[in-house]
């Protein structure tokens, strides 16, 4: 039997609502001009900026690596290299990213990428009963368990953002 496709949404929500998962959708008006979209995010929301994490892509030893770390601070490349047993870590090129995920940047979702990443979660996620990412557009953000996303995505959780 064929899986009924979902209309409207974005992948990360499809994906979400396929898995039977329990979220919330956040819209926003994006401001174009913004210096920070997970900062954009947090206040527009009037959620700490430790409960909006980011989705970044790095460069694992030549492997696309997903990191989602909180906007309040930044991802330390040398503990998400150690995380997934690697040696170095730099900041994905944003073209090969977006070509990767399908997102575009500042939009980039953890979930319902079009090419599934292996993904690093800080473990600050774990102190919160709810964490948003973005769901896969500027100006629009997704609320869910941090255990929850990293099921779906299966996520590893581990120490890799620096406040």
């Amino acid at each position: 039997m064929a899986k009924k496709k979902q209309s409207g949404g974005t992948p990360a929500t499809v994906a979400l609502t396929a898995a039977g998962i329990a979220f919330t959708v956040h819209a926003y008006e994006h401001d174009p001009a913004a210096a920070s979209y997970g900062e954009e995010a947090a206040q527009a929301l009037g959620v700490s900026a430790e409960r909006v994490f980011k989705t970044l892509v790095a460069d694992v030893d030549g492997e696309l690596t997903v990191a989602v770390v909180p906007v309040a601070g930044s991802l330390d490349l040398k503990a998400l290299a150690a995380a997934v047993g690697g040696k170095r870590a730099t900041m994905a090129d944003p073209a090969a990213a977006e070509r990767t995920t399908g997102y575009v940047r500042g939009g980039i979702s953890p979930l319902g990428q079009r090419k599934r990443l292996r993904t690093v979660l800080d473990d600050s996620a774990s102190g919160h009963a709810t964490i948003c990412v973005s769901a896969g557009r500027r100006g629009l953000e997704v609320e869910l368990s941090p255990a929850d996303l990293a099921a779906l995505t299966g996520a590893l959780v581990a120490p890799i953002g620096r406040v």
